[in-house]
């Protein structure tokens, strides 16, 4: 299990690497059948009766994006690529607003569907309002919305809703949620008070909960899963001192079918050389926090990880180790769960940068050997590590990027006619102070107090990923953290689309990064997904709880 990558760089805000078990011959072969942008519509061993005219067709989740919106990414390459092309740079100045549709938590609903009530709680925990914060899917014309312990569907033509359902809660931390998925008539999501969720898509009935993770360690979930073949996969969050580890549930059942663990759990597991002690690994964090890709041709899922526990504080698992397998992109086979190849991206991490952004998946030319398929991800680190030392102390090291990273947990895009990696960045710098020197109190993100001390602007970076090379940069006018810097969505259209700081939505020209066309709706808080309804494409963006629907009307 070894650290491996036939070509592997880190250039500012990106690394981009191949799947060393796809073969170039393969990959041509591939290349000659297929476009670019497109995967194989086959799985192997798959086999699926839909029913009911609302069910997700499998074959659906194999196909390139365009349609339909099926999966966090819209499809399992994370390029966020559309295939439409009804909005294109010559009309995208005639968008308009087609609907509007603002969305109600907890027990009180629209008026045009009663709210389904679920979970273990008493009920009477209020947890504030609802917020889009990850992918909508749209399937058969119906959206599906989430939030914490909140799903909706809504006709996708006009926004009403069709049916609401409520999970009460016993607690959590409820900072987001990423996302359903979908698996022919049945919905996927979590909780944060640690449970996976199945409801049937066409009423919003419950089907059955699991408890996914102890809500007594303190785990909490906002994960959108995703659902490959009859698996559906779900990973956990944390910031304290537990293990992280991807789950594979059975579709039907809710029955667990493996678990691969990010860090080592047992004596003789890989890693277990990285680390201080058997003890420290098995508290080391590592969450796999956010949606990863799938690659069918070699039944590879791949995914990031988050940091290592304690956060800050390096001594408790060792000095200078490089604590396996935090910070790094993971590819495991789906039928068994078992790790194919890693690699890390930030070794023995003292600042928070994980490396749980959603890849990218690419096929195409790098170092003039051909066709391959290769693993583009823009991570937390970015370029410039620090300013004068690593690691923080009693005195104080000024850093850059500080805790939020060069880019954080909005998805980047990948458009196959530029070759370039969209990616949200933003350069901040901070002061870090060791504030606690017993190990005993800097367990999770404790330890350290850091003071934010500048910011040199937030951005739209566009980079060539076959020389790691930053092409264009779009600077926003107000500055702003990575977490608040936009999610993006690029199409066939010849467009890229992505909120602003200050509250635009807007289209560029994905080439030079010209703006064309925006509106102002508020903070943007998703990425912007695009989709057809009844012959008209639509795009969707959220911001907090109102849902913004835009197409042409002539």
């Amino acid at each position: 299990m070894r650290n491996r990558s036939a070509e592997a760089f880190a250039l500012r805000t990106t690394t981009a690497f191949t799947t060393p078990t796809t073969s170039n011959a393969k990959a041509a072969k591939r290349a000659k059948a297929i476009s670019l942008f497109a995967f194989l519509a086959f799985f192997a061993g798959f086999a699926f009766t839909v029913v009911g005219a609302q069910g997700l067709d499998p074959a659906a989740l194999l196909k390139p994006l365009a349609d339909q919106w099926t999966s966090y990414s819209g499809d399992y390459t994370g390029r966020r690529y559309s295939a439409l092309t009804q909005i294109d740079q010559s009309n995208v100045k005639n968008l308009t607003l087609a609907w509007v549709a603002k969305i109600t938590g907890g027990t009180g609903s629209g008026p045009a569907a009663k709210t389904i009530v679920g979970g273990e709680g008493t009920g009477d925990i209020a947890v504030g309002g609802a917020a889009v914060k990850g992918a909508v899917l749209m399937v058969n014309n119906v959206l599906y919305v989430t939030a914490p312990d909140n799903v909706w569907a809504l006709d996708a033509n006009d926004g009403h809703e069709l049916w609401h359902y409520f999970w009460k809660t016993k607690g959590g931390t409820h900072i987001g949620n990423r996302g359903a998925a979908m698996w022919g008539n049945y919905l996927y999501f979590v909780t944060p008070d640690d449970y996976f969720v199945s409801l049937d898509a066409r009423t919003g009935r419950e089907r059955w909960h699991k408890e996914a993770a102890s809500f007594a360690q303190q785990y909490f979930l906002t994960s959108a899963p995703m659902a490959i073949g009859n698996h559906i996969l779900v990973g956990t969050g944390n910031d304290l001192d537990s293990p992280g580890y991807l789950t594979s549930y059975d579709p039907e059942t809710g029955d667990r079918q493996w678990r691969f663990y990010t860090v080592p759990m047992n004596p003789g597991d890989p890693g277990l050389d990285t680390w201080k002690s058997l003890d420290a690994a098995r508290h080391g964090g590592g969450h796999p926090w956010l949606p990863g890709v799938y690659d069918p041709d070699t039944k590879l899922y791949i995914f990031g990880t988050g940091n290592p526990t304690p956060a800050y504080t390096s001594k408790p698992r060792g000095e200078g180790m490089d604590n396996l397998f935090t910070c790094a992109i993971v590819a495991v086979n789906v039928d068994t769960g078992k790790m194919e190849w890693y690699y890390q991206t930030s070794p023995h991490d003292t600042h928070d940068w994980d490396s749980a952004q959603t890849p990218v998946l690419v096929d195409g030319m790098f170092g003039g050997s051909g066709p391959r398929t290769m693993v583009l991800t823009a991570s937390r680190n970015g370029y410039y590590f620090t300013l004068p030392a690593k690691d923080h102390h009693i005195a104080g090291a000024l850093v850059s990027a500080a805790n939020g990273g060069a880019t954080n947990w909005p998805p980047p895009a990948y458009s196959p006619d530029t070759g370039l990696l969209y990616v949200p960045t933003s350069e901040t710098y901070a002061m870090y102070y060791l504030s606690e020197t017993d190990p005993r109190g800097a367990m999770g993100l404790g330890g350290k107090d850091e003071i934010g001390v500048g910011s040199m602007g937030t951005y739209i970076s566009a980079i060539d990923y076959k020389t790691g090379k930053t092409v264009w940069r779009h600077k926003f006018r107000t500055a702003g953290g990575s977490r608040g810097a936009p999610g993006l969505l690029t199409t066939a259209g010849k467009l890229l689309f992505g909120g602003d700081v200050s509250g635009n939505f807007v289209a560029f020209d994905p080439a030079g990064g010209r703006p064309l066309w925006h509106t102002q709706i508020g903070q943007v808080s998703n990425a912007p997904e695009t989709y057809m309804v009844d012959g008209r494409q639509h795009v969707l963006v959220a911001a907090g709880d109102t849902l913004y629907s835009f197409a042409l009307y002539q």
